[in-house]
């Protein structure tokens, strides 16, 4: 834990097993990313293979898109339930139980007969991959404090930018070589891989720190959450930004392929160009955050995605600049996910250790939910134009840096007597 003393017997030596090597810390870390990374690996794979789906299927376009609204409703809703558990019983064994559903729903994915048993199966898959994101989360949370826990959170999301990058060309590959169903079944082989990762990992909430409160009281600890100022503006935040995030995931291929008439070939340049720069971004805050603190890091964010938003709807409305005048502003929206994400889920957790299962499961149910928000006013106020996606963004990154001006502007030090020790070396 990051509370308490550094000496024999104490928490932090407990949460590691007494081995304190470097060896040691990377595999963590590496185990924390990859579980951080479910929910792109777990879409980014399948994507190239939606309109083979469908055929095989006998299915809409329409009903393979409800199977990414059904995982995204899946992914939301389950970290309500994963995060008292956790806080409860501990990290390990329910991040475990949650691979194993993930394991199930992949499984049921690849052996699906119709699209409504495909969105079923995504459903499970999704409620198990959350467990392993609001839970990792919160494990960054018990061993490290405050600046340093943004720190490490944006390296993690470095690593965990890849799978974007790469999802959909191995996800190609795997299609063109052994059909759409392999893909599912190379989950299949990644989550029984991660089981046996997690299974190895130190567990970072003693017994000591649990919660021992009743599971049936979850719903009050969520309402105790919801009234706590700094928390909320922390999740507004990121809140407001995920709807303007996922309203461009839903928009652009249309923005771009459609309507301004971009190759498809090269709509993955464009899209990977974006997960460069939040890998950018997330390296300068990894570098910057320990000097300026996470609520300068989020307000600094927070302006570019409101800057970057307004240009994209002022473009979007009067067609100035043309494909680039929309997509330099829309790079900008998106690359800044580097300084809002990591900085808005370490500000979140900061103040609730003894419930950083619960808020981490706050945090990202308000995340996602705002996210589904955001595609679904998308397609409803589709017109053939950019203008949808683009004043969705603009009206996402206005809120955000509303919420981030709630935020006092400090750089949190521990309580007295309270050292920010770190479970793992650094």
């Amino acid at each position: 834990m990051i509370a308490g003393n550094a000496g024999a017997g104490s928490p932090t030596s407990e949460l590691t097993g007494g081995d304190r090597s470097p060896h040691s810390s990377v595999r963590v870390l590496g185990i924390l990313a990859l579980l951080l990374g479910f929910a792109s690996i777990s879409t980014d794979l399948y994507l190239p293979a939606l309109p083979t789906m469908a055929s095989a299927l006998h299915s809409s376009a329409g009903s393979m898109e409800f199977t990414i609204t059904g995982y995204l409703i899946g992914f939301s809703l389950g970290q309500l339930f994963w995060g008292p558990i956790g806080d409860r019983f501990g990290r390990r064994i329910p991040i475990a139980i949650g691979v194993v559903l993930f394991v199930l729903g992949s499984a049921g994915c690849a052996v699906a007969g119709s699209a409504t048993a495909l969105i079923v199966s995504r459903f499970v898959q999704a409620c198990g991959a959350c467990a392993g994101v609001v839970l990792a989360r919160a494990m960054v949370r018990d061993l490290y404090a405050g600046n340093r826990a943004a720190q490490m959170l944006s390296t993690l999301m470095i690593v965990m930018a890849i799978a974007p990058l790469l999802g959909p060309l191995v996800g190609g590959q795997i299609l063109a070589l052994a059909g759409w169903r392999a893909i599912f079944w190379t989950l299949v082989g990644v989550g029984i891989i991660t089981l046996g990762a997690v299974l190895s990992l130190p567990e970072t909430l003693p017994v000591a720190s649990r919660s021992k409160e009743a599971l049936t009281r979850a719903t009050s600890r969520y309402a105790f959450l919801l009234r706590q100022r700094r928390l909320m503006a922390f999740s507004g935040s990121a809140g407001f930004y995920y709807a303007g995030t996922f309203a461009y995931v839903a928009g652009s291929p249309f923005a771009y392929i459609d309507y301004h008439h971009v190759p498809a070939q090269f709509y993955g340049l464009i899209f990977g160009a974006g997960i460069v720069g939040i890998m950018a971004f997330n390296f300068a805050n990894a570098r910057l955050v320990q000097r300026f603190g996470v609520e300068r890091m989020l307000t600094s964010g927070a302006w570019i995605a409101a800057l970057a938003g307004i240009a994209a709807g002022v473009d979007a409305w009067n067609g100035w600049g043309g494909v680039l005048g929309l997509a330099l502003p829309l790079f900008g929206f998106v690359a800044v996910t580097g300084w809002i994400v990591a900085n808005s889920v370490a500000g979140a957790l900061a103040d609730h250790p003894e419930q950083a299962g619960a808020a981490s499961a706050l945090v990202g149910a308000i995340q996602y939910g705002a996210g589904i928000f955001g595609s679904a006013l998308v397609g409803m106020f589709a017109d053939g134009t950019p203008r949808p996606m683009a004043i969705v963004v603009a009206v996402s990154g206005i809120g955000c840096l509303a919420c981030a001006a709630l935020l006092p502007d400090r750089n949190p030090t521990p309580a007295p007597g309270r050292r920010a020790a770190n479970a793992l070396p650094q």
